[in-house]
This record gives structure tokens, C-alpha cells and sequence, in this order.
């Protein structure tokens, strides 16, 4: 029988008993919907190029310690690794994403990130500082599956369709994430009363 025509899960199990060649078949196997995966939310091809070389180095470390458990799920494992990484990366250059409208004083419907997006002056910059930092730790509290989405959506601005194939849920999954989580970001900042008018 041909290596080439072995599973994902046994050319695994090759790899962690000592063939090398296993993982290049797995690589050249799903190197195309893994970087497809990266490129579409990172939009940078130096980028996904790291992320992408960051994540099989990732998945060779870990096969060489004998920490692989999810076992016939090689390809979702992988995606899931990729996807940790991309959040790292965000998460270290603190993009901040567009949030959702609030009501103003005039009873107008303004965009948070129209604030948090207006270049910092002296006087203001402390201010905006400790408003973001607020934002972001509000994000932080959402549940796992709805800040994902906020993080896909308003961080790296993925449609909903690119985000559902991303999370592998329906459009309709990704689109009710998202409507919980705007509603538990209002509700928690009107539950804190924060002022989300920057003066």
C-alpha cells in the first residue's frame, strides 16, 4: 500500500513513530486550505506566510512530545492552532476593532469606533487610553464562541460567510453570535454605566 494513500490519522501516527516523509504528505495534503485560511483574515501574505510556517512548527513540536489526542480530526486541529496564533498576533499589536453604535446625548445612533478611531491629542490621550482598554475588557468577558466572532468580524473585518466556513457553524450561527454578543456588550456597559462619550 501507498504512503500516499493513507489517512490523515495514520500518516500522523507514521510521522510521531519516526517517518518524516508522512508529514510533508500531510503538509502538501492541506497546505492550501490551511493558508487559504490564514491569508483570508490576515489579508498579508508575509504574514501568512509566518503564521503558517509558526503553525507547522507548532504542530511538529507537538507531535514530537506525544501531546496529539485529537484523534481523526488532524485538519480542524491544525486550523485551530492557526487560528490561536492569528488572535496572538492581533492581540500583541492591540488593533483595536470598530464597535458597536450607542445612543448619544442627542439620541443619535454614533459608532464607538468613531471615537476610539480620531487621532489622540495630549489632552485626550489618556483618556482614550483608559476607554479602549475598558472596550477591549469587555470584549475579554464575552463567552468564547461570541468574542470570536466580534474578533473576526470588527478586529480582522470578515464577512459572515468567510467567518462560518473560518468556524465551520452556519451563517445564521455566526450571524446569532454576533447578536448576543452586541447585546451583552450593552447590556454590560449599561449595566457598569459607563460613559461611552469621550469629551
Amino acid at each position: 500500500m501507498s504512503i500516499q494513500s493513507l489517512n490523515d490519522n495514520e500518516l500522523v501516527q507514521l510521522y510521531i513513530s519516526g517517518n518524516e516523509d508522512s508529514l510533508s504528505i500531510l503538509l502538501q495534503r492541506h497546505k492550501r486550505k490551511i493558508f487559504s485560511s490564514i491569508i483570508v483574515v490576515v489579508k498579508d501574505q508575509q504574514l501568512a506566510e509566518d503564521i503558517f510556517q509558526d503553525t507547522f512548527f507548532k504542530v511538529i513540536m507537538t507531535l514530537k512530545k506525544g501531546q496529539y489526542n485529537e484523534e481523526g480530526k488532524f485538519l480542524p486541529w491544525i486550523i485551530r492552532i492557526a487560528r490561536n496564533l492569528i488572535i496572538d498576533h492581533f492581540r500583541r499589536i492591540k488593533k483595536m476593532p470598530p464597535m458597536p453604535v450607542y445612543i448619544n446625548d442627542e439620541g443619535e445612533e454614533v459608532s464607538v469606533f468613531s471615537s476610539l478611531a480620531a487621532p489622540n491629542d495630549d489632552t485626550q490621550s489618556a483618556e482614550v487610553g483608559k476607554f479602549k482598554k475598558s472596550i477591549r475588557n469587555l470584549i475579554n468577558e464575552l463567552p468564547n464562541d461570541q468574542r470570536e466572532v466580534v474578533l473576526m468580524r470588527m478586529y480582522y473585518d470578515m464577512s459572515f460567510k468567510e467567518i462560518s466556513e473560518f468556524t465551520e457553524v452556519s451563517i445564521n450561527t455566526a450571524l446569532g453570535r454576533m447578536r448576543y454578543a452586541l447585546f451583552n456588550l450593552k447590556k454590560m456597559i449599561e449595566e457598569r454605566k459607563m460613559d461611552l462619550v469621550l469629551k
